[in-house]
């Protein structure tokens, strides 16, 4: 039998640009848009301004930008920090199978590895088919109980993802890959414990960072053993509980592979997408009976068996531990009617009226199956009466998905919440038309006409 990292190592060398269909292509290109815009859009953030002053101390000679800037980094700093830089807003997409958030698992490495070779989109595109397919392939294998145990699936499943994108765009052999797959073995790594602190961001960059340190070192000829993924002390027996990961990764590249057949789930609010149903339903309610924060005695939010697990904080008191909280995500959106970039500065989640309703917000998982997922509130008022509203499909995932130009008035708020002169619709035109065009052309439309002048 072909061991696993082989089987990856033949599909990712063997995949190319002709082997891309429209819809995958398309899709990679609107992941690309939107992870440009998450990272634009936390370019304040005080865990991206750490992690580039570390990046600056550690950097080699500069050969890939630090997103919206004209700075330029050595490659596994630059997809390191932009990697934090994408991530810390926890506004990037998702997708089921991973249970994670894949493009900014990769899409950090691709691009400063594409900017280093002079690479265009087109082979972006193609290489992250490659690793979402890879990645999601093991996500479904896996995900759910190594979620469960507590690994962060971004890094600890995506960095395999990424080492088959870099590997793919890179050119490298199937045996190539396989040793980088091994090597990323030796790396994966990510804990759901750093939900709400500067770790979690740091993960998806060290996902990229091993994932470009494994690709660089199987290409001097570095080996690693063949059956890392699936052997007696590989990695399925000491990530996950018991699955058979060779099963799993069967269908690895059949049509309809994974980019298509499974979808990006897009944010519509900058916290974990754990809230997101429930804040539709809330967000609906409000606007259709004009409820307030002062109406509500109690909210209770109901959900399918484990679809809460990331959200850990019951009683933020930042901004980050915000985004991990159900109670903060309804006190906020029956204050506010909105939850957006602003709602998770330290002041908006310290406000005493929202700290006194955290405790009258409860939520519970409800036995039976993972899926399909769902929501339901329900609103106790203190007049006595009761709203209730439950959420299935979400606005922004498969079934729903936000159009072009949605994705486009995404970036937009993104570039305005950092100050940023850059062109939302010239860098949506240059990332969603069709045509190849160089990654570092695209990545200077980021930059404001003042900053590309310094």
């Amino acid at each position: 039998m072909t061991p696993l990292a082989q089987k990856i190592g033949a599909f990712a060398a063997g995949f190319t640009a002709r082997d891309l269909t429209p819809e995958e292509s398309h899709a990679a290109r609107r992941a690309l848009l939107d992870t440009l815009a998450c990272a634009i859009g936390g370019s304040h953030e005080t865990a991206y301004l750490k992690a580039l002053a570390y990046g600056r101390k550690a950097s080699g000679p500069g050969v890939a930008h630090v997103w919206g800037t004209s700075e330029k980094l050595g490659l596994e700093q630059a997809a390191f920090v932009n990697a934090v830089l994408g991530h810390v807003l926890d506004f990037d997409d998702v997708t089921g199978p991973m249970r994670g958030h894949p493009s900014v698992a990769m899409l950090p490495a691709l691009l400063a590895l594409a900017e280093a070779e002079g690479k265009g989109l087109e082979a972006v595109c193609t290489a992250y088919a490659v690793g979402f397919e890879v990645a999601g392939r093991i996500g479904e294998c896996l995900g759910d109980e190594h979620y469960a145990k507590g690994f962060h699936a971004t890094a600890s499943i995506g960095v395999f993802g990424a080492t088959a994108a870099c590997a793919n765009l890179l050119g490298l052999s199937a045996e190539q890959t396989a040793n980088a797959i091994g090597l990323t073995v030796a790396q994966a790594a990510g804990s759901r414990e750093n939900f709400g602190t500067d770790a979690k961001s740091f993960q998806a960059g060290h996902s990229n960072r091993a994932a470009l340190q494994s690709v660089l070192l199987a290409r001097e000829g570095f080996d690693s053993a063949p059956e890392a993924l699936e052997g007696p002390r590989g990695y399925a027996r000491l990530y996950g509980a018991g699955e058979d990961l060779v099963a799993g990764m069967e269908k690895l590249g059949q049509a309809p592979r994974l980019l298509v057949q499974a979808g990006l789930e897009v944010k519509k609010y900058p916290m974990c997408y754990a809230t997101h149903r429930a804040l539709d339903a809330l967000l609906a309610l409000k606007a259709e009976t004009g409820v307030t924060l002062a109406d509500v005695a109690s909210v209770a939010v109901e959900g399918t068996n484990r679809s809460f697990q990331p959200l850990l904080h019951d009683a933020p008191k930042t901004g980050l531990e915000g985004k991990f909280s159900m109670q903060y995500a309804m006190a906020a959106g029956l204050a506010d009617g909105r939850v957006e970039l602003a709602s998770f500065e330290d002041q908006a989640v310290q406000r005493p009226e929202i700290q006194a309703f955290l405790g009258k917000v409860t939520k519970q998982e409800l036995p039976g199956s993972l899926k399909p997922r769902f929501s339901s509130i329900t609103l106790a008022l203190k007049d006595g009466r009761s709203l209730h509203k439950r959420v299935d499909a979400l606005r922004g995932g498969p079934e729903l998905p936000l159009s072009d130009a949605e994705l486009t008035t995404k970036l937009e708020g993104c570039l305005r919440h950092a100050g940023s002169g850059a062109d939302a619709a010239a860098v949506s035109r240059a990332i969603l038309a069709a045509g190849d065009r160089p990654v570092s052309a695209v990545l200077g439309l980021l930059v404001p006409a003042r900053m590309a002048a310094e």
